[in-house]
């Protein structure tokens, strides 16, 4: 299974599409590797920059309707290349969603209201999130305003391909 959790990059709008999180005239790329720079290039978010906000950073906080657009496994790939294994938010465009449990990465979806706090928490500060599959718990933490914990919900086979780390080895060891 691979690490689920780490620094936290803060993404403050509804409708991130898949164009935005990696172009589509990088798709004929061969590798993941080679998504890597290309992450969120044509993200347009005010005060966001991307040379110094995606340094180091393993986990997306965002809103409503994360990964809409054309369905591509290269959206959660390039994520990935970056060491990004989770994105926390309000809702996902069901492909999205679906391909990121296929590559082994938490798409966890938490209530409005409780986006909207965290965001007013822990935005602009040094955030880590810790993910707990055994007690199903998310765990926002930053110095400067301490720790929210807030529920993971996932069905059982969501959990499987997590546990797996994703499509292709959950099924090497059932098919």
């Amino acid at each position: 299974m691979k690490a689920l959790g780490g620094r936290v990059l803060f993404l403050d709008r509804d409708d991130i599409n898949t164009d935005e999180i990696i172009p589509a005239r990088y798709l004929n790329e061969d590798t993941k590797a080679a998504l890597k720079p290309y992450l969120f290039e044509d993200l347009e978010l005010p005060g966001f920059d991307r040379s110094s906000m995606l340094q180091g950073k393993q986990a997306v906080l965002s809103r409503a309707n994360f990964g809409c657009g054309s369905s591509r496994e290269h959206a959660p790939w390039a994520l990935e290349a970056n060491g990004i294994q989770v994105v926390v938010a309000e809702s996902f465009a069901r492909i999205f969603r679906r391909n990121m449990y296929n590559c082994g990465m938490l798409a966890a979806e938490l209530p409005a209201d409780l986006i909207e706090k965290l965001f007013d928490r822990f935005s602009g500060q040094d955030t880590e999130l810790k993910v707990d599959l055994d007690s199903m718990v998310l765990r926002f933490e930053s110095k400067e305003t301490g720790a929210l914990e807030a529920p993971l919900s996932l069905g059982g086979f969501e959990l499987a391909m997590l546990r797996s780390g994703g499509w292709l080895d959950f099924a090497a060891t059932r098919y």
